[in-house]
């Protein structure tokens, strides 16, 4: 799926899973918590952690997760900078933009605690996904959700980290039928939202999959 390239590789992750022992951080707003499913190992990052063990199981895996309602990207880089005091991460998957859209913050202080972020990953020894807004007709309606995301765009591609592009990939779901939880009944939202974070563990695992081979073929 054109969607899952990740437009760069993960050296770092490619290393640790020859190694045997993998560290995954996630960082966000509270869509990395599961808000809305059906409990906390319906979230997406529970279910990737999941999907990693299933094709790998000899990997020693380690998923932390940090988010908090309403956390911008300054926020977040702020998290990183604390669980990184704390404990070591091979890979971070840091989500980020849909509350400076849904809010009208600066475009210009998210990319800075982004370019920020990046760097003290990149000094760390650690490798990064970005990952984008969520896709709303809502948020789509009343915010320019546009330029948090090239902006995304941007960022990643001047450091060099993959981009989950979730916004396109869940307006192609949302466009084909195939899961679109805002018009979902009430009664079925759970299921739904259940759903949903499963098939995003999906697809950032193909995406992982993807630059973690791409690391491989340039590795002499």
């Amino acid at each position: 799926m054109e969607l899952l390239d990740p437009g760069a590789p993960l050296p770092t992750v490619a290393r640790a899973v020859t190694a045997g022992a993998l560290r995954i951080l996630v960082v966000g707003s509270a869509s990395v918590l599961g808000p809305g499913t059906s409990g906390q190992a319906a979230g997406w990052p529970a279910r990737l952690q999941a999907l990693i063990l299933a094709r790998r199981p000899g990997l020693k895996l380690e998923l932390r997760v940090r988010g908090a309602r309403g956390a911008t990207a300054t926020d977040t880089a702020g998290m990183l900078r604390e669980e990184l005091a704390r404990k070591p991460a091979d890979l971070v998957l840091w989500q980020t933009g849909t509350v400076e859209a849904a809010r009208g913050l600066e475009v210009d202080e998210m990319v800075e605690a982004l370019h920020g972020g990046l760097d003290q990953l990149k000094a760390a020894g650690a490798g990064a996904v970005l990952i984008d807004p969520q896709f709303s007709r809502f948020l789509r309606a009343n915010a320019n959700v546009d330029a948090y995301r090239e902006a995304l765009r941007l960022v990643a591609a001047a450091h060099g980290v993959p981009l989950f592009r979730r916004y396109e990939v869940m307006r192609h779901w949302a466009e084909t039928d195939t899961i679109d939880l805002e018009r979902a009944p009430r009664n079925a939202r759970t299921a739904v939202t259940d759903r949903l974070n499963d098939c995003l563990a999906q697809a950032i695992a193909m995406l992982l999959r993807a630059a973690v081979a791409e690391a491989r073929a340039a590795t002499p």
